[in-house]
């Protein structure tokens, strides 16, 4: 396109109806084009009107006479005399260099035409992650997708776990730690060695929505003699707000043996360079969570089983998956008018493939009471558990009115879209 205007530009470019053959009768009256020639009572005759051949060095010129051929002593022709037209540049090879020049130009246009059309798309545009703070701290960006959105428009609890789990191993890859496993070193390969995480905690600010962009940074520090902790922080990507805070604790376990273990010299000498001393970004609660069973709860699911793609590279569920289990014996009406505020998680073993559970959660109060529908907050002690009885996961989860359903919220929604 670019090309074709430009060349237009430098030549003259015929048209289709000025291609059609002249002929030149005996007579000296010429047909132009398409046109036809009428009858004297009122045709139209073009005449050409007879011209002298051009002249250039004092030799006749026209475009049924060659130059004359020089003839040299022995007979053998010479080269044709050096004149003006001779001399002249071969304009196809020119025409065809200005067309290739603006058609490579207008296709490193075009590839240059992604560019994003919104300001805060300009920092990390491919989501890709970077270092940043002196090579402490994993920075990410995500894009809320429609697929990862629930029924209140928003994104999910699963889905923002995916995020903090995603940036943790990237974090490990950037910094050139990342061997196989989840976030194994090349000291901790050696020794079969995989972290698995005990205890979580979230605290949702509010829920992003879809087409956001959030920022999620993440980095680690040392916990006690053979454990790490890792924080996250959640801002939305636009304003700054801070949207989520998460906190964990990570420990070594044998991946043969599947038994805890000690912190080799080797391992913590891989990973403390990357230790950031920095305070907890949730402060820790240390409320002890109560152990539930079917007497003293006021839900129970049972019959959970996990598919094969709740399987993670080390061959257990993986810790996301837990969430929804737990919510799955969450009373509907909370689900309805109340959204997740905060999460506390005890992972007490790990879950394999043919594992059979059941969730048992208790409502904070007067149990399965209506009292929650008009309380400010509520909140719910959870266990998920094999059939057998052998704990896997403790929780406590706190939940908040949706801002449709609380006012103060809702200002400040409607305050934002304006």
């Amino acid at each position: 396109m670019v090309a074709t205007a430009a060349t237009s530009a430098f030549f003259a470019v015929p048209s289709p109806d000025s291609l059609a053959k002249t002929t030149r009768p005996e007579n000296g009256v010429a047909s132009v084009g398409p046109m036809k020639s009428k009858s004297a009572s009122g045709g139209l005759q073009v005449k050409a009107n007879a011209q002298a051949p051009p002249k250039i060095n004092g030799s006749s010129v026209s475009l049924k006479t060659f130059p004359n051929i020089v003839k040299t002593e022995d007979g053998t022709p010479s080269a044709p005399p050096r004149t003006f037209i001779n001399q002249l540049p071969d304009w196809s090879m020119l025409l065809a260099a200005i067309t290739t020049i603006f058609l490579a130009a207008e296709k490193q246009w075009m590839m240059l035409d992604w560019k994003p059309r919104r300001p805060d798309m300009l920092m990390d545009p491919f989501g890709l992650g970077r270092i940043v703070q002196d090579g402490l701290v994993f920075r990410q960006n995500f894009s809320i997708r429609s697929y990862e959105i629930g029924a209140d428009r928003t994104a999910s609890i699963e889905t923002l776990m995916n995020h903090l789990q995603e940036t943790a191993l990237n974090h490990v890859k950037t910094a050139g730690l990342l061997v196989d496993g989840f976030g194994s070193t090349p000291e901790m390969s050696k020794r079969n060695l995989i972290w698995v995480v005990t205890k979580m905690q979230i605290l949702v600010d509010r829920y992003p929505s879809w087409g956001d962009v959030v920022q999620v940074d993440t980095w680690v520090c040392g916990s006690g003699k053979n454990g790490m902790r890792r924080d996250w922080h959640v801002r939305d990507l636009k304003t700054g707000e801070t949207l989520t805070r998460a906190s964990s604790v990570w420990v070594m376990m044998n991946k043969n043996t599947r038994r805890l273990s000690k912190l080799p010299e080797e391992v913590r000498g891989e990973i403390e360079p990357f230790f950031l001393n920095s305070p907890p970004v949730i402060a820790e609660d240390n409320r002890k969570l109560p152990k539930l069973d079917e007497c003293t709860a006021d839900f129970v699911r049972s019959g959970l089983t996990p598919r094969w793609h709740d399987l993670d590279v080390n061959q257990h569920v993986n810790n996301v998956k837990y969430i929804g289990w737990i919510l799955e014996s969450a009373p509907l009406p909370i689900l309805e008018t109340y959204e997740l505020s905060a999460i506390t998680l005890e992972y007490r073993r790990e879950c394999g493939r043919d594992s059979v559970l059941r969730s048992l959660t208790a409502v904070s109060g007067n149990g399965v009471a209506d009292d929650h529908e008009n309380s400010a907050e509520v909140e719910c002690q959870h266990l998920l558990q094999l059939e057998s009885g052998a704990e896997i996961v403790r929780a406590r989860t706190e939940w908040r009115p949706k801002p449709a359903n609380n006012p103060e919220m809702a200002g400040e929604a409607s305050a934002e879209s304006a």
